[in-house]
């Protein structure tokens, strides 16, 4: 819900706040880049202006909820706003709070949050929250009794006082917050089309990190419908970035696991990691990415308790990533399904075919080494060498 004639979107970020102001200058920057990226991308009209603390996105009446759906979407962005703005001058903003109460306010409790920017105007929020509160009491009054709560209104008010603009809005639309995509270095995530992997891509690419995905072809442990929901996966999450590449990196990797399934038992599954990670770490060479991203969750299997993620990581010198460590399942797939790679992650990775009868939870290196192929990481270093693009 939107105040009548509201045709801006008022941004929030919270972290790139954090930053010294030459570097807030340039997450700003890319913030903005990214914002009308996607406007583009969905065919929502907007014009995005850059301002000191508060970008903001000048678009139409018709489109400001779809202007601040996309906005919301952009990593770095905290929360957004679709508002109306007006003058500093006191009586129009209290001319603008009647209408807007006239418009949108029939019943129930409100109040009004009223900041001020600006120290020197000849009024301070306390006065604009107390005289917009009467005046929409009494735009409404003839209608419906009215009731004011300050702790828990069911409509609230919003009143920021900028230098030169008003900005009157009320609703707040939650972003997902981090920083701008692309104020981080980028990082190779391994999608698997599982649940976990595309989520886990998701927060590094919150946090800034572009992810250049890396899916491992396992044969006919995989299979079509395996390689096409990670392409999916990665499809989606391409939507939240549209001014980045995210070509999917193809790595095969059929011959090896039927040389572990053939020749190892207990094990082999982190042997198959670790062939994962020394993939990954080449691709990374090939790309200039500076980690490896998985979706991998301590103790949610056999693969990953915290001995075996220890062990399994020394396959690769770049750090491992996982974002997703302490997350319970539920709330991994709760962020599958708000983010939209839920339905297409539902299938049994084809990997689960590979876990033998006994599975290692206690392992150690050398005896691993000792048991998987002498040339199992060269053979991950060749297997990335012939990855292919393709497209998502």
């Amino acid at each position: 819900m939107h105040p009548p004639g509201a045709d801006t979107v008022l941004v929030r970020h919270g972290d790139v706040n954090t930053k010294s102001n030459t570097v807030k200058r340039y997450m700003e920057g890319l913030l903005v880049e990214n914002i009308e990226a996607l406007l583009v991308d969905r065919s929502i009209p907007g014009e995005v202006e850059r301002r000191w603390n508060r970008p903001l996105v000048h678009t139409t009446e018709d489109a400001v909820a779809d202007a601040t759906d996309a906005v919301t979407d952009v990593f770095g962005v905290v929360s957004a706003s679709p508002a109306l703005t007006v003058s500093t001058e006191k009586a129009q903003i209290i001319e603008a709070l009647e209408e807007t109460a006239r418009a949108c306010y029939d019943g129930g409790t409100f109040a009004v949050d009223a900041r001020r920017a600006d120290k020197t105007l000849p009024y301070d929020s306390e006065d604009l929250a107390r005289e917009g509160g009467a005046a929409i009491w009494e735009a409404v009054a003839d209608e419906f009794e009215p009731e004011v709560d300050l702790d828990d209104p069911d409509l609230t008010f919003g009143v920021e006082v900028r230098e030169d603009v008003t900005f009157i809005y009320l609703e707040t639309v939650s972003g997902p917050g981090g920083l701008p995509l692309g104020s981080q270095e980028p990082v190779i995530a391994l999608v698997s089309g599982g649940i976990d992997s595309p989520v886990a891509a998701y927060e590094m690419m919150r946090r800034g990190s572009p992810v250049v995905p890396a899916y491992v072809d396992l044969g006919d442990y995989g299979g079509i419908d395996h390689e096409a929901r990670a392409m999916e996966t990665v499809r989606i999450l391409s939507k939240y970035a549209p001014n980045f590449d995210m070509q999917v990196y193809r790595i095969p990797g059929g011959e090896t696991v039927d040389l572990l399934v053939s020749e190892m038992e207990q094990g082999r599954m982190l042997s198959l990691r670790r062939f994962f990670y020394r993939a990954a770490e080449t691709l990374a060479d090939r790309v200039n990415a500076n980690a490896i991203v998985t979706g991998e969750a301590a103790g949610q299997k056999s693969s990953q308790t915290v001995r075996n993620l220890g062990v399994t990581s020394r396959a690769t010198r770049l750090p491992i990533h996982r974002p997703l460590l302490t997350w319970d399942k539920a709330d991994i797939v709760a962020k599958a399904r708000e983010i939209g790679t839920f339905t297409d992650s539902t299938i049994d990775a084809g990997c689960n075919r590979v876990t033998p009868n006994q599975v290692e939870t206690n392992a150690r290196l050398e005896p691993l080494l000792a048991a998987e192929p002498d040339d199992l990481l060269e053979r991950a270093e060749a297997a990335a060498a012939d990855a292919t693009l393709v497209s998502p």
